[in-house]
């Protein structure tokens, strides 16, 4: 099953399924699942991500408004009917936001996204929010999400969705240094990084598949990356790809809407290959294959 982004002629975003077997398309619903019915999302819903938990599917998508780009949810029993939830990330303002990073001597790196996005968007209020990847199981009873404020990749615990008040929200914030999960490192991600696939238990740990963003002289250029984290606390990072997993190299991979961008969003397991599902120039959507093995032994190899 499979839930990807399509953009219409407006410019507007939506959430289309369809259905694979043997990596071949054979069933694609004509309709969006999900489209722009709220003013939170009124300019687009966009990279979903799902996760199965406890019989339920939870679909995160990114809610854009014009202006901000905050995290929603959804949930279906059937993978067909989903209920949307509302907006997870917070009410609070950058302004809010920058304030508490002063207080808390946050890294420079977070006011400088803060001015890049309001050159962007004149209008810019909420905290930016994006990236929202859901652990398919609970980590000591609490739910565990990675999300992502520019340029790092962070992770949030909690008991129940209904605790993600703008108090809690606040609170994270202050302790944010804590619950930084991975941050820039290498020269293919100089720029910032984000979330990818929803997390895979391996005996290994988790396999976070993950993007990174280069800046270059021809502009950026979006790598897929690879770490392995602590089955027990996944803020342990036991290795992390030092070079790309894989990188724009096919003509449909550097060049389309967005050039030079191989973005994954999706991962399974089958006989024993890791088959990864990602966006290729925002145009196309493409597959690769690594031997599970072979990666796990590499990540190892890069404490």
């Amino acid at each position: 099953h499979m839930f990807y982004r399509a953009i219409n002629h407006n410019d507007i975003s939506s959430i289309g399924y369809c259905q694979l077997k043997d990596n071949k398309v054979i069933k694609r619903f004509k309709e969006p699942v999900l489209f722009p019915e709220f003013d939170y999302e009124k300019e687009g819903v966009e990279d979903p991500r799902i996760t199965l938990l406890n019989q339920t599917f939870y679909l995160f998508y990114t809610a854009f408004d014009g202006q901000n780009a905050c995290i929603a949810y959804a949930t279906s029993n059937d993978l067909i009917n989903f209920v949307k939830k509302g907006l997870l990330s917070s009410n609070i303002t950058y302004k809010e936001a920058s304030e508490i990073f002063r207080q808390e001597n946050i890294k420079e790196e977070y006011f400088i996204w803060k001015l890049h996005l309001e050159t962007k968007f004149k209008e810019l209020n909420l905290l930016w929010d994006k990236d929202a990847l859901l652990f398919p199981k609970k980590i000591n009873n609490q739910f565990a999400l990675i999300h992502r404020i520019r340029p790092d990749i962070q992770i949030i615990y909690f008991q129940n969705f209904k605790d993600l008040t703008d108090d809690y929200w606040k609170a994270y914030l202050k302790e944010l240094k804590k619950y930084i999960l991975l941050e820039p490192k290498f020269q293919f991600e100089n720029q910032y990084i984000g979330g990818g696939c929803p997390p895979i238990e391996t005996e290994d740990g988790w396999l976070l598949i993950y993007h990174g963003t280069e800046d270059t002289p021809f502009g950026n250029i979006y790598h897929a990356a690879a770490a392995l984290l602590d089955l027990k606390n996944p803020l342990k990072v036991l290795g992390r790809l030092k070079e790309p997993l894989f990188s724009p190299k096919a003509p449909w991979e550097k060049s389309g809407v967005t050039n030079n961008v191989v973005f994954p969003t999706g991962a399974v397991i089958k006989d024993k290959r890791l088959y990864i599902y990602y966006g290729a120039a925002d145009k196309l959507i493409a597959a690769k294959s690594v031997d599970l093995t072979e990666l796990l032994t590499q990540l190892k190899k890069n404490p």
